[in-house]
C-alpha cells in the first residue's frame, strides 16, 4: 500500500510542468543567476585582494557591502513591483519589464497618467545591471579600485530585482504549484552551479580574472536576459495530470 506521500506526488502533473515554455525559461533564468551569483561568492573575496591588491581586512570588508547593499534594494524593488501592480500593469509586464510596451504611460492615484518609460527592467534590470557593471570591471579604463568595488557593488545589489522577477512567477502562473515548481527551478538552476559551475572555470586554472570571473558570469546574465523576455510568462497557466 502507498505512502500518504507517494500518493500526493504521483498527483502532481509533471510530465505538464515540463511541456510549458515558461517552466523552461525559469529553469534557464535561475541557473543563469545562480552561475553569477554562486562565481562572486566564491571568488569576489579573492579578486578584491589579488586583482585589486587590497589587503585582507579591506577585501574582507568590501565583499560584505554587495549583501548589504542588496538590502536595500529588495525592499524597494519589491514596493515597486506591488505598486505598479496594483495600479493596473500587466503581472508578466512588471516581472519582465516595469512599463507597458503597449502604452507608455501608467494610470495613477486619482486617474491621472505618468510617462512611464518602457526601459526600466524587473528581471532584466536583474542580470543586465550585473553584466553591464562586471564589464566596465574587466574593461582596463583606467579606474582605482574603490570604484571598481563600488560599480560591482551597485550591479550585484540590483541583481535582487530577482526577488520582484523570477522567484514571484512560480506563484503568478499557479498557486497550486508554486513551491514544486521552485524547487524544480531551483534544483535545474542551483545544483549544479553551486557545485561545479565556479570550480569549472576558476583563476586559479584561468589567469585572468576577466577570462575567469567576468565573461561566463556576463554570458549568462545576457543569455539569461533573452529567454526570459522570449519565453517567460505570469500568465495563469493549468498543469493537467496525464493519466495515460
Amino acid at each position: 500500500m502507498l505512502h500518504f506521500p507517494c500518493i500526493l506526488l504521483q498527483k502532481i502533473p509533471w510530465k505538464s510542468f515540463f511541456q510549458s515554455s515558461a517552466v523552461w525559461a525559469m529553469i534557464y533564468t535561475d541557473f543563469s543567476g545562480s552561475w553569477g551569483h554562486y562565481t562572486c561568492l566564491s571568488w569576489l573575496p579573492t579578486y578584491f585582494s589579488e586583482a585589486l591588491n587590497l589587503n585582507l581586512r579591506e577585501a574582507a570588508w568590501v565583499s560584505i557591502l554587495p549583501p548589504l547593499a542588496s538590502i536595500l534594494v529588495t525592499s524597494l524593488a519589491s514596493q515597486f513591483a506591488d505598486y505598479l501592480i496594483t495600479n493596473g500593469v500587466e503581472t508578466t509586464t512588471v516581472r519582465k519589464i516595469l512599463g507597458d510596451p503597449s502604452d507608455s504611460s501608467i494610470y495613477m492615484p486619482g486617474g491621472h497618467k505618468e510617462l512611464f518609460s518602457g526601459s526600466q527592467w524587473c528581471q532584466t534590470i536583474a542580470f543586465l545591471s550585473p553584466a553591464l557593471c562586471m564589464t566596465l570591471s574587466s574593461v582596463d579604463i583606467g579606474l582605482p579600485p574603490w570604484e571598481i568595488v563600488g560599480i560591482l557593488t551597485a550591479g550585484l545589489a540590483l541583481s535582487s530585482f530577482a526577488l520582484s522577477g523570477l522567484y514571484c512567477t512560480h506563484q503568478d502562473i499557479s498557486p497550486e504549484y508554486a513551491s514544486i515548481l521552485l524547487g524544480i527551478t531551483n534544483s535545474g538552476g542551483s545544483t549544479w552551479n553551486c557545485r561545479c559551475g565556479p570550480n569549472w572555470f576558476s583563476p586559479r586554472l584561468n589567469p585572468s580574472w576577466t577570462m575567469s570571473l567576468f565573461m561566463p558570469s556576463i554570458f549568462f546574465y545576457l543569455t539569461g536576459t533573452v529567454v526570459w523576455l522570449a519565453f517567460a510568462s505570469s500568465e495563469p497557466q493549468k498543469f493537467i495530470k496525464d493519466d495515460s
